[in-house]
């Protein structure tokens, strides 16, 4: 379809382009946890702060997001989102030189203030982009691109961030004063990432600079008399105030499961390997005969990353035959029993149950986002974005508490906080979801 035609398509590919790129950082932390166990000699809770810094970010920006784009439109907002994206990442650089746990946390700060700005700007914004009834659609056909982007970052920790350094043997064997060495290159080998994803924002971000964006529904929100509040949309619409609680535990599940699964993998199954993960790691990288645990584990989470894009496309194509609700309320309650599986299984058959549930947790994000957001005016809805933004909150608060309840009965424990939270998945899709004023 030419541009002539549908003005809309321009900048439904550059706003799909940002899908991808806010996918690598997402899917790096888990590499960040576990690398800065060793690198900056730091517990598993305390290494599990990197997801809380990360997502307070949106917590504290989600909402001035809305109100910046309300004021100044989607571009404008776009564009602050990529700058800060791309301070945050090459705030990376210095943070390896000074090796403070505190400024590497600010520098993931900085790069989720951003991506506050992007995700208000962007989720919305395709929905927004053409027939209303397909907007559950557009935004899963979008987010397609976050989960190509999501199989990346698990390779670029076990390519460039991961060394081929046996930690377990490095402490068991070597001084303090050796062992601080060898933190110190650990801790440098973030860098190059970082700049290189930071000199590609600022690339992009001159892409969106010199593109016209529309600013559909700006018209009608200028014209919009009343006063729209946080307190008063919350009391306004149900499904909007629910909806931002099943976000807050969807997140909070994806991220424990997430930023957990090299500890999950070498707590449950150290020795044994999902047989299609060895295989497609040995052909996308080639046969490594040094191979650390540490690196087979991120091997694992890149390929439980390619069933999450699976789950993904299958479940978009599902959406464009059968209601996007229904869709959704089977992934969630598969889930639910996957994750349970997990838990009274252990074992590698507990890992390919964690690995799967990636598959179920695919469509969540973008589908209670939309049912979310519905119904609601052209003045309402970008404050509602931000709040639903804002509930990517989850993923700050509910890890520390896996890594908590891991200190006292192993990992096994941890998966007790993503079952809590997809059952409420569950009973949102099917009750809570209906648009409603309260």
């Amino acid at each position: 379809m030419s541009n002539a035609r549908n003005p809309y398509l321009i900048p439904f590919i550059l706003v799909c382009s940002l899908f991808f790129l806010w996918g690598i950082p997402n899917s790096m932390n888990g590499s960040l946890i576990r690398h800065f166990q060793f690198a900056l000699d730091l517990k598993r809770w305390q290494a599990g702060i990197v997801d809380s810094a990360f997502y307070f970010g949106y917590f504290v920006m989600a909402i001035p997001a809305g109100m910046f784009m309300r004021r100044y439109g989607y571009k404008a907002g776009i564009l602050t989102g990529l700058l800060l994206f791309a301070v945050g990442a090459l705030l990376f650089v210095p943070a390896g030189n000074i090796r403070v746990y505190a400024f590497f946390l600010f520098a993931l700060f900085t790069i989720a203030s951003g991506l506050a700005f992007l995700e208000t700007a962007a989720n919305l914004y395709v929905t927004v982009l053409g027939d209303p009834k397909k907007a559950e659609w557009r935004i899963n056909f979008a987010q397609t691109f976050n989960g190509i982007a999501i199989i990346i970052g698990p390779i670029i920790g076990a390519r460039f961030i991961f060394s081929d350094l046996d930690t377990k043997q490095l402490l068991a064997t070597k001084t303090e004063a050796e062992l601080a060495i060898y933190r110190a290159q650990e801790a440098q080998s973030v860098q190059m990432p970082y700049l290189t994803i930071g000199l590609i924002l600022l690339a992009v971000a001159l892409v969106f600079w010199l593109t016209k964006m529309p600013e559909v529904g700006r018209e009608e929100e200028q014209a919009a008399h009343e006063k729209v509040t946080v307190g008063g949309l919350l009391s306004k619409y149900r499904h909007l105030s629910l909806g931002v609680l099943a976000q807050f535990a969807n997140v909070g599940a994806q991220a424990t499961l997430w930023g957990y699964f090299a500890d999950f993998k070498l707590d449950f199954s150290p020795n044994e390997h999902v047989g299609l993960t060895v295989a497609y790691a040995n052909t996308l990288f080639g046969v490594d005969p040094n191979v650390t645990p540490e690196k087979i584990a991120n091997y694992h989470a890149s390929f439980a990353m390619i069933l999450f894009l699976l789950g993904r496309i299958a479940g978009t194509s599902l959406m464009s035959v059968t209601e996007p609700r229904k869709v959704m309320s089977w992934y969630s309650v598969a889930a639910v029993g996957l994750v349970l599986a997990a838990f009274f299984l252990g074992g590698l058959a507990g890992v390919a149950c964690i690995m799967l549930t990636y598959f179920c947790q695919s469509i969540m994000f973008p589908t209670i986002f939309a049912l979310s957001t519905k119904g609601l005016s052209a003045a309402e809805s970008k404050l509602a974005s931000s709040l639903v933004i804002m509930a990517i909150v989850g993923g700050a608060v509910l890890p520390p508490v896996a890594g908590l309840l891991s200190q006292s009965g192993g990992m096994k424990m941890a998966l007790l906080v993503p079952l809590v939270c997809f059952v409420y998945v569950v009973w949102y899709v099917m009750k809570g979801w209906k648009p409603a004023q309260a």
